[in-house]
Protein backbone atom coordinates (compact mmCIF):
# COMPACT_ATOMS: atom_id res chain seq x y z
CA UNK A 1 0.00 0.00 0.00
CA UNK A 2 1.43 3.45 -0.78
CA UNK A 3 0.96 6.53 1.30
CA UNK A 4 1.16 10.13 0.35
CA UNK A 5 1.77 12.88 3.12
CA UNK A 6 0.60 16.43 2.15
CA UNK A 7 -0.10 19.27 3.82
CA UNK A 8 -1.91 21.19 0.79
CA UNK A 9 -3.91 20.06 -2.78
CA UNK A 10 -3.18 21.74 -5.69
CA UNK A 11 -5.29 21.48 -9.06
CA UNK A 12 -3.07 22.06 -11.87
CA UNK A 13 -5.22 23.84 -13.99
CA UNK A 14 -6.86 25.80 -11.14
CA UNK A 15 -5.74 26.13 -7.75
CA UNK A 16 -9.57 24.83 -6.01
CA UNK A 17 -10.12 22.29 -8.74
CA UNK A 18 -9.03 18.62 -7.85
CA UNK A 19 -10.76 15.59 -9.92
CA UNK A 20 -11.73 12.60 -7.85
CA UNK A 21 -12.61 9.66 -9.74
CA UNK A 22 -14.99 7.44 -8.46
CA UNK A 23 -14.34 3.52 -6.71
CA UNK A 24 -15.91 1.85 -10.14
CA UNK A 25 -13.91 4.64 -12.28
CA UNK A 26 -17.08 5.37 -14.19
CA UNK A 27 -17.71 9.13 -12.52
CA UNK A 28 -15.28 12.21 -11.76
CA UNK A 29 -16.52 14.74 -9.00
CA UNK A 30 -14.40 17.85 -7.69
CA UNK A 31 -12.99 17.48 -4.51
CA UNK A 32 -14.09 20.32 -2.67
CA UNK A 33 -18.05 20.40 -3.72
CA UNK A 34 -17.96 16.84 -2.55
CA UNK A 35 -17.08 18.22 1.58
CA UNK A 36 -18.94 19.35 4.09
CA UNK A 37 -18.26 23.11 4.55
CA UNK A 38 -19.51 23.03 8.36
CA UNK A 39 -21.31 21.03 11.13
CA UNK A 40 -22.56 21.54 14.32
CA UNK A 41 -23.79 19.19 17.39
CA UNK A 42 -26.00 21.46 19.72
CA UNK A 43 -27.81 21.58 22.67
CA UNK A 44 -30.98 23.30 21.71
CA UNK A 45 -32.90 22.75 24.78
CA UNK A 46 -31.44 25.94 26.71
CA UNK A 47 -28.31 25.59 28.02
CA UNK A 48 -25.91 28.80 26.99
CA UNK A 49 -22.42 29.78 27.00
CA UNK A 50 -20.91 32.92 28.50
CA UNK A 51 -22.42 34.74 25.75
CA UNK A 52 -25.82 33.63 25.89
CA UNK A 53 -25.21 31.56 22.39
CA UNK A 54 -26.22 27.51 22.68
CA UNK A 55 -23.77 25.29 23.97
CA UNK A 56 -22.39 22.73 21.28
CA UNK A 57 -20.55 19.68 21.68
CA UNK A 58 -18.26 19.81 18.70
CA UNK A 59 -18.30 21.94 15.80
CA UNK A 60 -16.52 22.31 12.64
CA UNK A 61 -16.71 26.02 10.79
CA UNK A 62 -19.41 27.04 13.47
CA UNK A 63 -18.80 29.79 15.34
CA UNK A 64 -21.55 29.59 17.75
CA UNK A 65 -25.38 29.12 17.87
CA UNK A 66 -27.89 31.89 18.38
CA UNK A 67 -30.95 30.88 20.41
CA UNK A 68 -33.37 32.57 18.81
CA UNK A 69 -36.80 31.42 20.38
CA UNK A 70 -38.23 28.69 21.29
CA UNK A 71 -37.61 25.86 18.68
CA UNK A 72 -35.56 28.53 16.77
CA UNK A 73 -32.13 28.88 16.05
CA UNK A 74 -28.98 30.15 14.10
CA UNK A 75 -25.82 28.21 13.53
CA UNK A 76 -23.74 31.61 12.42
CA UNK A 77 -20.32 30.32 10.08
CA UNK A 78 -16.95 31.19 10.85
CA UNK A 79 -15.99 30.80 7.43
CA UNK A 80 -18.69 32.32 5.27
CA UNK A 81 -20.10 30.47 2.35
CA UNK A 82 -20.17 32.33 -1.26
CA UNK A 83 -23.63 32.78 -1.74
CA UNK A 84 -27.17 31.68 -0.33
CA UNK A 85 -27.38 28.24 -2.27
CA UNK A 86 -25.81 26.07 -0.48
CA UNK A 87 -28.19 23.02 1.50
CA UNK A 88 -28.22 22.49 5.61
CA UNK A 89 -29.26 18.84 6.90
CA UNK A 90 -30.62 19.01 10.02
CA UNK A 91 -31.62 15.86 12.68
CA UNK A 92 -32.00 15.38 16.26
CA UNK A 93 -31.52 12.79 19.10
CA UNK A 94 -34.66 10.96 18.31
CA UNK A 95 -36.56 12.64 21.45
CA UNK A 96 -40.42 11.77 21.41
CA UNK A 97 -43.17 13.48 23.23
CA UNK A 98 -45.33 10.55 24.53
CA UNK A 99 -48.26 9.89 22.37
CA UNK A 100 -47.00 11.96 19.44
CA UNK A 101 -45.02 11.73 16.14
CA UNK A 102 -41.03 12.05 16.19
CA UNK A 103 -39.47 15.26 16.49
CA UNK A 104 -36.94 16.39 14.23
CA UNK A 105 -35.39 20.38 13.05
CA UNK A 106 -36.07 21.68 9.71
CA UNK A 107 -34.82 24.19 7.36
CA UNK A 108 -36.78 26.14 5.43
CA UNK A 109 -39.94 27.75 6.37
CA UNK A 110 -41.30 26.87 9.60
CA UNK A 111 -45.16 25.83 10.09
CA UNK A 112 -45.21 28.44 12.71
CA UNK A 113 -45.67 31.14 10.32
CA UNK A 114 -41.51 32.25 10.23
CA UNK A 115 -39.60 32.50 7.32
CA UNK A 116 -36.22 31.01 7.56
CA UNK A 117 -33.31 33.03 6.65
CA UNK A 118 -30.84 31.96 4.70
CA UNK A 119 -27.67 34.42 4.56
CA UNK A 120 -24.24 33.58 3.84
CA UNK A 121 -23.30 33.68 7.99
CA UNK A 122 -25.93 31.31 8.88
CA UNK A 123 -29.17 29.94 8.35
CA UNK A 124 -32.18 29.69 10.39
CA UNK A 125 -33.25 26.23 11.57
CA UNK A 126 -36.18 25.37 13.44
CA UNK A 127 -37.06 22.24 16.26
CA UNK A 128 -40.47 20.71 15.66
CA UNK A 129 -42.67 18.19 17.43
CA UNK A 130 -45.13 16.31 15.92
CA UNK A 131 -48.92 16.07 16.42
CA UNK A 132 -51.39 13.36 18.39
CA UNK A 133 -54.71 12.42 17.27
CA UNK A 134 -56.03 15.03 19.72
CA UNK A 135 -53.92 17.76 18.93
CA UNK A 136 -51.63 19.43 16.40
CA UNK A 137 -47.80 19.65 16.93
CA UNK A 138 -45.70 22.75 17.17
CA UNK A 139 -41.72 24.30 17.88
CA UNK A 140 -39.45 23.21 20.90
CA UNK A 141 -36.19 23.30 21.46
CA UNK A 142 -34.37 19.98 20.87
CA UNK A 143 -32.04 18.56 23.36
CA UNK A 144 -29.35 17.33 20.97
CA UNK A 145 -29.32 18.55 17.09
CA UNK A 146 -27.32 17.70 14.33
CA UNK A 147 -26.84 20.56 11.79
CA UNK A 148 -24.70 20.01 8.59
CA UNK A 149 -24.16 22.43 5.36
CA UNK A 150 -22.75 21.74 2.09
CA UNK A 151 -22.26 24.22 -0.78
CA UNK A 152 -19.62 26.56 -2.12
CA UNK A 153 -17.31 28.59 0.79
CA UNK A 154 -16.34 32.74 -0.44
Amino acid sequence: MSEILVNKLTGTSTAGDITVTSEGGLATMQLQQGLVKAWVNFDGSGAQDGSGNLTSSDSFNIASVTDLATGKFTPNFSNHFGNTNYIGLGANNGEYNHGRGMNGIGVGVANTGYPASQTTTGLQMFGNYGSSGSSNGGSHDTKIGFVAYVGDLA
